[in-house]
């Protein structure tokens, strides 16, 4: 029920204590204290410098920063590079400076660029991390004193109020009127009521009223606590601990790559061998000579260039992302997002805005929906479909005015809009007397408050007493709908007074529950003339009932639409929350998640077996009432069914789930650093729909990826097949191991990398989300690398036969086969920009500007080749004149014309 008191609502079913700790809940404030060999005074000065150089600081264990040098070697961790070092090595060993120097060059490239681009987001996350610098107000020595929260010690008294971060694990020993937001635990957005009352030793966590635990937020009131854990030890260092038990799994990519790196550096040097053996002993090469070809063999079959292009194509998507507000730790994390096929939301904060609002409003005689959302005092009142003057409802307007003056909260208007500065509940209170026609500030000030008695969870209400000029004292109250109706004898009307129906308050009340909304009653009662205080036995009998409000967490808007993308891309959401099931299905009805979402709750879940629980994974849309244990248990039965995850969260409690799944994304705003460390993307607004742009932003990265393979791997493979071709039929190499170092580094960098900023193309977010186990060369890209890769054979035999024909020496007739090679590449890289569209359209014959610039740099490289004498030196070319070049052109026009008459047969073929 929605109705529940909110120290009700704020419970997790199946929490423990914390291994190895007392049950300080259970033990009475003095017993405390003594047990810690404390006081009410706090400690001295000596004893907490004591304590502390004993038990440690008070902060959880941060993660091991790997140092600058390490992510620099471990860009040169892959086969691929090992191979090309070890050609290198060799080649310098039998004399081949150059082609040695030109090799580890590449290799060094490539590393500089990894590493650069992968610095990038953790440097973003640090920004996060250095706008948190907590304090602590503490008692030592009787003395209050501010310090750092991670000098405190167990024993220390620490003073808390509204806006405090609670800076360790304390058992409360003062409270007044103290609400603690305890979201980072339990996932629960209402702040608790906190006493100072000992509870059950096997009290459930959300139940430990008289703790305030490390991580958490005061909302509302003060109080003073005795610390009795700190650091690890504390409530949220126990769950931190379970991350390091949970497997971290490999992204797709990472797993894609390793196996594409072995198979292909298995093939590279079982193919050189044989190649080796063949020119030794079959050509009669001599061993200098078959070696230097077979280097060229592996540098032509070795994609050197793929590893940098790839990293920067991630880091291209990361820094689209943060624009976004999504901001990435990881890189592989950009391609993962793109396949991901199931996303488990929180719901407070990322489906819904975190701000409470009022709903509905029921009287004796009305329904009254309010319009408006978050603590803006802007909206209107309808009834029926009909927008109301709201003064003429006398009714309402004592209802709303009640809620305003038995209330501490206060809205402000600041650059973020409208905030509230006490319990959120009370906000939306204050939110519906403006919407009603009263004035906030001006109301207070003319109906003077001259007492109150403070809501307590043991009563379940707040009353005040207010008088205005020239009218009796009027007692208002409001709290627990099932409170207050035992209080009340009577039901405003428009007539007056009534007997109340309590059946029809009963039912009303489940309607409100029904549609997920927290219900607040609000009654009043005059009292004699001159009264100047109350007591609890003056305000629990013969009150009139004004009515009901029902407030709700409403949904975020751009959710909805995000949550309708969801379901074109073939994603499925599922809401993960520690909130009501009631609540929960109202919100994830409203979302649009399901028109009759399937809701179970932690406790149906503890029941059932592992073949039930992955079942009801699949089936479910909603899970309610969940602990940490739960959500991991979810993510593991998700994956289990071969499922891509993305998994959001904010607390300490979030944080194993978070590590589990494929891409865990934290919340920047709310979100503990737990949560952060154990995620790969942040999302800097706490916002649903920045995800599902995110995954928008990965399906583009993986397609681009797609582009850089399909444009890379024919290009090499059509420089691998020359060389074998040449060796096979015992002929003169058409072009040296060096000048295909040439090749691939400039159009790797120069062409290769313009893939990595190409757009999304239209329909991204139309096609099913990918299987995580799909290959990273597919059947119809495997077929295109061959065709292509046979094309460029073509081409450059073609040119080098023809030279040779016509009278040119070697030396010009490979610049030709340079040359034609690098003119086939790009005009290929135009064919290849569009997956799943035409390339010789306005559009793609224009490019991006990426890719001119590409383009561009390569002619002008390609002419500092041929025509500069230093690079002739090194790469031994020569000048080519302009009727070759004509010709060199035409070839990869060529090429184009029949790469995309095979896309289009290929696109007729497929078609059902």
């Amino acid at each position: 029920m929605t109705s529940h008191t909110p120290h009700e609502q704020g419970r997790t079913h199946g929490a423990r204590a914390a291994p190895d700790a007392a049950n300080w809940h259970a033990l009475a404030v003095e017993e405390t204290l003594t047990r810690l060999s404390s006081s009410r005074a706090g400690l001295d000065a000596d004893e907490a410098a004591r304590r502390l150089a004993e038990v440690g600081p008070n902060r959880l264990p941060e993660a091991r920063q790997r140092s600058t040098l390490v992510r620099f070697l471990l860009q040169f961790h892959n086969l691929l590079i090992y191979v090309l070092l070890a050609a290198g090595v060799v080649s310098a060993l039998i004399g081949h400076g150059t082609d040695a120097g030109v090799i580890f060059a590449v290799v060094v490239i490539n590393a500089v660029i990894g590493f650069v681009q992968e610095g990038r987001a953790e440097r973003a996350l640090d920004a996060i991390r250095s706008m948190i610098d907590p304090h602590a107000s503490v008692l030592r020595g009787g003395q209050r004193l501010s310090i750092a929260a991670d000098e405190i010690v167990p024993g220390d008294i620490v003073l808390l109020e509204a806006g405090d971060r609670v800076p360790a694990d304390l058992r409360l020993i003062r409270a007044r009127n103290l609400r603690i937001d305890e979201a980072a635990l339990t996932g629960e957005s209402v702040p608790v009521d906190k006493t100072t009352e000992a509870v059950d030793a096997s009290a459930a966590l959300g139940d430990r009223l008289d703790l305030a635990f490390s991580g958490t937020f005061v909302t509302a009131g003060s109080g003073i606590g005795v610390t009795v854990a700190t650091g690890a030890t504390t409530e949220l260092g126990r769950i931190s601990a379970m991350i390091g038990a949970v497997e971290q799994l490999a992204t797709p990519l990472i797993r894609q790559m390793d196996q594409f790196a072995r198979q292909i550096t298995l093939a590279v040097l079982g193919v050189s061998a044989l190649v080796f053996a063949y020119a030794v002993y079959v050509i009669t090469y001599g061993l200098d000579d078959a070696f230097m070809a077979v280097v060229g063999l592996a540098v032509a079959a070795i994609p050197e260039g793929l590893p940098a292009v790839m990293t920067i194509t991630l880091a291209v998507g990361v820094q689209r992302m943060a624009r976004r507000n999504a901001i990435i730790r990881r890189l592989p994390a950009v391609e993962t997002l793109g396949s991901v096929s199931v996303i488990c939301s929180d719901k407070t904060g990322t489906l819904t805005r975190n701000e409470m609002t009022v709903r509905d409003v029921v009287t004796a005689e009305e329904r009254f929906t309010v319009e408006g959302t978050g603590y803006a005092p802007h909206g209107g009142i309808v009834v029926g479909g009909i927008s109301i003057d709201p003064p003429t409802f006398r009714v309402l307007e004592e209802l709303a005015l009640a809620g305003l003056l038995c209330n501490d909260a206060h809205l402000r208007e600041g650059e973020a809009g409208w905030q509230v500065v006490g319990d959120p509940m009370e906000g939306a209170l204050v939110a519906l007397a403006a919407k009603a026609g009263h004035q906030p500030d001006a109301a207070r000030a003319e109906i003077a408050r001259l007492d109150e008695i403070p809501f307590d969870s043991r009563h379940r209400y707040m009353a005040t007493l207010n008088r205005r000029e020239g009218y009796e004292p009027t007692i208002y109250v409001k709290g627990a709908p099932e409170r207050l109706l035992e209080m009340c004898d009577s039901a405003a009307s428009p007539e007056g007074p009534r007997p109340i129906d309590r059946e029809y308050w009963e039912a009303r009340l489940a309607d409100l529950a029904a549609d997920g909304e927290r219900v607040l009653a609000l009654a009043r009662t005059v009292a004699p003339a001159g009264t100047s205080d109350i007591a609890p036995e003056s305000v629990e009998r013969d009150l009139c009932l004004l009515g009901f409000v029902g407030l709700i967490d409403p949904p975020r808007e751009e959710a909805v639409a995000a949550i309708e993308e969801c379901r074109r891309a073939g994603i499925s959401v599922k809401m993960i929350t520690g909130d009501h099931a009631a609540t929960a299905r109202a919100i994830a009805t409203q979302l649009g998640l399901a028109e009759d979402p399937r809701t179970v709750t932690g406790r149906d879940l503890d029941g059932l077996d592992d073949g039930a629980f992955a079942a009801e994974a699949r089936q479910a849309s909603v899970f309610a009432r969940t602990s940490p244990e739960h959500k991991l248990r979810l993510v593991q039965a998700l994956q289990a069914d071969g499922s891509t995850i993305a998994m959001t969260g904010d607390g300490v409690n979030d944080a194993p789930a978070l590590k589990r799944a494929d891409v865990g994304v934290a919340m920047g705003n709310k979100g503990t650093e737990a949560a952060k460390e154990a995620s790969e993307m942040v999302l800097a607004d706490d916002n649903f729909a920045s995800i599902v742009a995110a995954v928008r932003e990965g399906r583009t990265v993986y397609d681009n990826l797609t582009k850089v393979i399909a444009w890379t791997l024919p290009t090499n493979g059509g420089e691998a097949m020359t060389i074998i071709l040449a060796i096979l039929f015992g002929l003169t190499l058409p072009v040296t191991p060096v000048q295909i170092l040439w090749i691939n580094m400039i159009t790797a960098v120069a062409l290769g990398l313009t893939l990595a900023f190409e757009p999304t193309e239209a329909g991204a977010m139309s096609r099913p989300a990918r299987a995580a186990g799909q290959r990273l060369i597919s059947g119809r890209l495997l077929w295109r690398i061959l065709f292509v890769s046979g094309l460029m054979v073509a081409g450059g035999f073609g040119i080098y036969t023809w030279a040779t024909l016509n009278g040119h020496d070697v030396e010009t007739a490979r610049t030709m086969v340079v040359n034609t090679m690098v003119v086939m590449e790009i005009f290929y890289l135009f064919s290849v920009r569009y997956v799943h569209g035409a390339s010789i359209t306005l559009e793609g014959v224009l490019g991006t500007r990426a890719v001119l610039i590409g383009v561009a740099i390569v002619v002008v490289g390609q002419f500092a080749f041929t025509y500069l004498p230093p690079l002739q030196a090194v790469f031994d070319s020569r000048p080519i004149g302009l009727a070759d070049g004509a010709l060199i052109i035409a070839i990869g026009i060529a090429l184009l014309a029949i790469v995309e008459l095979e896309k289009r047969i290929a696109a007729r073929i497929s078609r059902p």
